[in-house]
């Protein structure tokens, strides 16, 4: 099995999170950086596969410079190599032009059987990507798993939506997205820590990816944000003394604020 895991690097979800006042997008530079968790069991689910059926696992990552760190992440854990792609001009690129171009860097990447992927990073949270990856490669897709299995030839997944768990099969290769059900990714070795030091990481401009400077980029998104503001701070609530009338006074005050 040659798998491809999509990997991002997000700000922590335990820094303080802001948008930049010139463009309205990420201030990915005023937080610290992390590999995003849902990768995390995206890149175990393919170790997984991989030590049951042999292999090689190659990281995807799109984004600056410093994603170097979530890439090594992934290497530490087992993962054997990875694609980069990095390119100033990918600042604020859209979800679909973000799908584009990671269908270009996967095809770089040869004889890719499975592609496995977050179901949405924390940051974005589209929820959208993996599909999209899938409509351009023309591959079959299965979305939010919580289990995954593979015969080499086909892959099989049980899908849980609000409406119940399916099981979906499809012939390989395919696109496969994971929910936070799937597993509990592995913590990195020491050893596996210093190995991923030496792993080959292979880094794509845009050029090198065969992608037009056109087709991503804040300038070129189908939509963007033209005006945020930050959480206004939370005021004092509004307290009730009960002397015989508080109910009335929570009744009044629900319906003062539309609630009732």
């Amino acid at each position: 099995m040659n798998i491809v895991v999509l990997v991002k690097q997000v700000p922590d979800t335990y820094s303080e999170r802001k948008l930049k006042d010139a463009d309205h997008v990420l201030d990915r530079e005023s937080a610290d950086a992390v590999l995003d968790e849902i990768n995390e069991r995206a890149v175990e689910e393919a170790l997984l596969i991989k030590e049951a059926q042999g292999g090689e696992v190659t990281v995807v990552c799109m984004g600056p410079d410093r994603a170097t760190d979530a890439i090594r992440k992934a290497l530490s854990m087992g993962a054997d190599k990875a694609v980069h792609l990095s390119d100033d001009a990918l600042q604020g690129t859209d979800a679909p032009a973000t799908a584009r171009a990671l269908a270009k860097v996967i095809g770089t990447v040869e004889g890719v059987d499975l592609v496995i992927a977050g179901n949405e990073s924390t940051d974005g949270r589209a929820g959208a990507v993996p599909a999209m990856v899938a409509e351009v490669l023309g591959w079959p897709q299965l979305t939010y798993a919580r289990k995954v299995t593979t015969d080499g030839s086909t892959v099989t997944i049980e899908r849980e939506t609000d409406a119940g768990v399916f099981t979906v099969e499809a012939a390989l290769p395919a696109v496969v997205s994971v929910t936070e059900k799937i597993n509990e990714p592995r913590y990195p070795s020491f050893k596996g820590i210093m190995a991923a030091k030496k792993k080959p990481v292979t880094v794509l401009s845009l050029a090198d990816a065969g992608i037009d400077a056109s087709e991503v980029g804040l300038a070129n998104a189908a939509s963007q944000v033209v005006a945020s503001a930050p959480k206004p701070p939370k005021s004092g609530g509004v307290k009730v003394t009960d002397e015989g009338e508080g109910g009335v006074q929570v009744a009044d005050f629900l319906a003062a604020e539309k609630l009732l």
